[in-house]
């Protein structure tokens, strides 16, 4: 498995700030909002960290839609075609890759790109910690112009044991831990605002994405992240949200807490879009403590 080669999933402002001219840096711009697609591009447009390219969520980070709803409502992009996206970006072997985003309760799309670089075999890619917001605190400076980057190529080298199938997360192993990141009101199916049915899958622990950040929206010490998320040692643990987004910060705090992405910390990509495209599978309500 191709392993990170920075130091830590994530890169701080001034860190980026005294890199931003390296050669074989390359920013993402990851904005979006699932209220309105346009949002994030717009944003973009008006002002971005000097250098980054937009990543749009659902034209770049995603695969087509079935009719039937199964892969959920983001189903993972064809491999070969978020490389080609990239290659076209000027990402390369060498480059050395930061993903953000709007931060804060925004900060979940920069760590589906993380995620989506990783599972490609890509080791050097960051998230820019705090996200843009971050970013501007330290003063950095945005700019409207768009770079116009040298195409490299990128060869996708899908990574064994970083996704879980609706079969597997409905047959998992004794004392692998399954992470729901949503809200705790979807989580318990007191509301459900976007998808067919309310709940969770059976068994589920809720660990909301959210609390992997404080409240100045950087993620919490490696330390915070393994006692939030309850997940003891090397337990194996599959994660998921909605749709395969709000999951993968909690991947990345597993990893802050020391159990890299791989087949002991899963993404169950299609999430529970995906599981509740099949009216057979069964469903869950109300607290944790309600299944004891």
């Amino acid at each position: 498995m191709t392993q990170p080669d920075f130091p830590t999933p994530l890169v701080s402002a001034e860190w980026l700030q005294a890199h931003l001219h390296d050669p074989e840096l390359r920013l993402l711009d990851c904005r979006f909002d699932l209220r309105d697609a346009l949002l994030g591009r717009m944003a973009y447009f008006e002002g971005h960290i000097p250098g980054a390219v937009y990543a749009d969520l659902e034209m770049n980070l995603s695969g087509p839609l079935t009719e039937s709803g199964a892969g959920g409502r983001h189903p993972l992009p064809v491999p070969e075609t978020l490389a080609a996206w990239l290659g076209e970006q000027g990402i390369g072997p060498q480059s050395r890759v930061v993903c953000y985003d709007a931060g804060g309760e925004q900060g979940m799309y920069a760590t589906r790109a993380w995620w989506l670089l990783r599972w490609l075999g890509h080791g050097q890619v960051a998230v820019l910690d705090g996200g843009l917001a971050a970013w501007q605190a330290a003063g950095g400076e945005l700019t409207a112009e768009e770079p116009q980057p040298q195409p490299a190529t990128f060869t996708a080298q899908v990574q064994p044991g970083f996704v879980a199938t609706a079969d597997e997360v409905a047959d998992l192993p004794a004392g692998t831990l399954l992470i729901d990141s949503r809200a705790p009101e979807r989580y318990r199916g007191d509301t459900e605002p976007i998808d067919r049915r309310a709940g969770h899958i059976p068994g589920a622990v809720n660990r909301s994405w959210t609390e992997a950040l404080d409240a100045e929206g950087h993620f919490r010490s490696g330390e915070q992240q393994r006692e939030r998320l309850g997940a003891a040692g090397e337990q194996a643990t599959v994660t998921y949200c909605g749709s395969g987004v709000s999951a993968t910060p909690n991947l990345l705090a597993r990893e802050l807490a020391g159990v890299p992405l791989g087949p002991q910390n899963r993404l169950y990509a299609g999430s529970w879009s995906d599981w509740v495209s099949d009216e057979a599978r069964p469903i869950a309500t109300g607290s944790e403590k309600s299944e004891d």
